[in-house]
């Protein structure tokens, strides 16, 4: 995961939404009428057109007391049924969690390993249970009857479905803050946060909860989240050309690029700076590449050099030894003295009056901060991608960060009971588990391969192509004969992938709801990039949700079991 996600625009986000939403209702609409008209006749679209009606009067005629009193049955529903009883389960496994962890690793990957069994335990065990009981609910009323009494009283069909997603929401928001509060403490039990007896509680508590105030020097803070500034990245090769990606050493993940110790070649890194601060911050995570082993007992050598391309200056930085599979973290103050060696003296610059310049480029357009990584070893190569460097701000606390990642599981499960609620209203409850959970492993797993199937990155093609390579043992690099027969066949996959771009529209990608890795790898969780879009989709969905769980509870058949 790289952290550097494409924030999320609330524009762009609606405008896609009015379309799916749009053709999707469109769609039903004008098969409910073609039906209707096929059946009944005449009267048919009379009589669709009278349910359109009657839907828009019973949402505006909604009752808050009868909403609450079905989310107050349904939550005393999910306690007879032992619902609750996950407790002992995630109790169960935080007890004994601690002794399969590994506490000689470093401080990192122990906040690491700590903070994802933690998130990642309360995530798998609520979410079987909601969805269970979202997807069981309303065909076990309707099994028992119990239904029968409640439609009989002034009770509309969108207040069940809504009082129904309203109680199971409560149910998983006391299940996830109980867990995520456990969780919480289990983990800075797990990973201390320092070593040193002497500090009183008042100062503990405000290092478990991120206020810092002023502790000893020897103090290590081992739980925190960092705020990266990302920037461009381009390469300058040996001879100087700038290029878009450096050397390839070999590595089949082309994740990074490296750059050649010696010689002129560089990353060059361009930061969007809004305004003077007395320091900046720069955190680096670079990757070496040896062909000798160079000196004994020291790793790469590595420089920062920067630059302003409009006033023709350049200034580097004291060298230092890259740490690799570890963080690298350089404090540049506003005031920079350097060796000039052109003038055989000690100059002082300002770094924002003197380095940041104005880049008019289309993809900047901001003042720009220009960082040089160069590597100063002959012979060997440092490796970089984009997320490897940038701009940390002031740490956020760790409680906020967590307990955003818990908040994210929340949405997660107000999602599922949605769908699950839904589907209940027109299946059964193993169908609607079943549905649900489709649902639940496409959106979470399979989307970008959804995704190359339809642009056709994906080699091997669509359904009817692939199981005609495989029969005839035919490798997917290699073209298909120019024949009828095969024509026939593409031309049959590409209504059966219209299908699939159908679905990839109509099933969301669930990923940004698993914000347990910002935290677990010490990055805070931005709210435009994540939690923004989790809550966005969430209402996004559950709007739609209401609306089919209506009219499919509606139109349904409630004497038959």
């Amino acid at each position: 995961m790289t952290f550097d996600r494409d924030p999320f625009v609330l524009l762009t986000g609606l405008r896609d939404w009015l379309l799916v939403f749009g053709g999707f209702v469109g769609i039903i609409f004008s098969a409910t009428i073609l039906v209707a008209l096929g059946i009944y006749g005449t009267s048919g679209p009379v009589a669709v057109m009278g349910r359109v009606w009657q839907g828009l009067h019973d949402f505006t005629q909604l009752s808050s007391r009868r909403i609450w009193a079905i989310s107050r049955l349904t939550i005393l529903e999910a306690w007879r049924r032992k619902a609750l009883w996950v407790f002992a389960v995630f109790a169960f496994l935080m007890m004994f969690a601690g002794w399969f962890l590994d506490s000689e690793l470093r401080t990192d990957m122990q906040v690491k390993n700590a903070v994802s069994f933690a998130l990642t335990t309360v995530l798998w065990l609520t979410i079987p249970v909601l969805l269970l009981l979202s997807c069981w609910g309303i065909p076990e009323d309707i099994r028992v009857r119990s239904l029968h009494t409640v439609v009989t009283k002034p009770v509309r069909r969108n207040e069940i479905v809504i009082g129904r997603i309203l109680g199971f929401s409560t149910v998983s928001a006391m299940i996830v803050a109980i867990m995520g509060v456990v969780g919480y403490v289990w983990v800075l039990r797990q990973v201390p946060e320092d070593d040193h007896p002497e500090l009183s509680i008042g100062k503990r508590f405000c290092l478990a909860v991120g206020l810092l105030p002023d502790l000893p020097q020897d103090v290590t803070v081992k739980k925190f989240c960092r705020m990266p500034v990302y920037g461009t990245l381009e390469f300058v090769d040996r001879e100087g050309t700038i290029a878009a990606k450096g050397l390839n050493t070999g590595d089949i993940w082309e994740f990074r690029s490296y750059i050649e110790g010696g010689t002129k070649s560089a990353a060059r890194y361009k930061f969007a700076v809004d305004e003077p601060v007395d320091q900046i911050k720069l955190e680096s995570r670079f990757e070496a590449f040896r062909t000798h082993k160079g000196r004994i007992g020291q790793s790469l050598l590595v420089r920062y050099v920067l630059v302003n391309p409009t006033k023709g200056s350049r200034v580097p930085l004291p060298s230092f030894e890259i740490k690799e599979f570890s963080l690298n973290e350089q404090f540049i103050k506003r005031e920079v003295s350097y060796y000039d060696e052109d003038l055989k003296d000690t100059r002082t610059v300002d770094l924002f009056k003197d380095l940041v310049y104005f880049d008019d480029d289309e993809k900047i357009k901001h003042n720009v901060f220009q960082v040089e990584v160069q590597c100063l070893d002959s012979g060997q190569y440092l490796g970089m991608a984009r997320t490897d460097f940038f701009i940390r701000l002031p740490d956020r606390s760790f409680l906020v960060g967590y307990f955003k990642a818990v908040f994210g599981i929340w949405l997660l499960t107000v999602f599922i009971v949605s769908i699950g609620v839904t589907a209940s209203t027109f299946v059964k409850g193993p169908v609607a588990t079943l549905l649900t959970f489709s649902v639940l492993i496409v959106g979470q797993g399979f989307r970008d391969f959804m995704i190359k199937l339809i642009t056709g990155e994906q080699k091997g093609g669509g359904p009817l192509e692939s199981w005609y390579r495989l029969v005839t043992h035919m490798n997917d690099t290699l073209a298909l004969p120019d024949t009828v027969s095969v024509q026939i066949m593409q031309g049959i996959d590409k209504v059966l992938l219209s299908g699939l771009w159908l679905t990839q529209h109509l099933i969301p990608d669930l990923s940004s709801f698993v914000m347990s890795p910002y935290i677990a790898n010490g990055f805070d969780i931005p709210w435009g990039v994540a939690m923004f879009r989790s809550l966005a989709m969430t209402i996004g969905y559950l709007i739609p949700c209401l609306l089919v769980g209506y009219y499919s509870l509606t139109l349904r058949e409630l004497e038959a079991k």
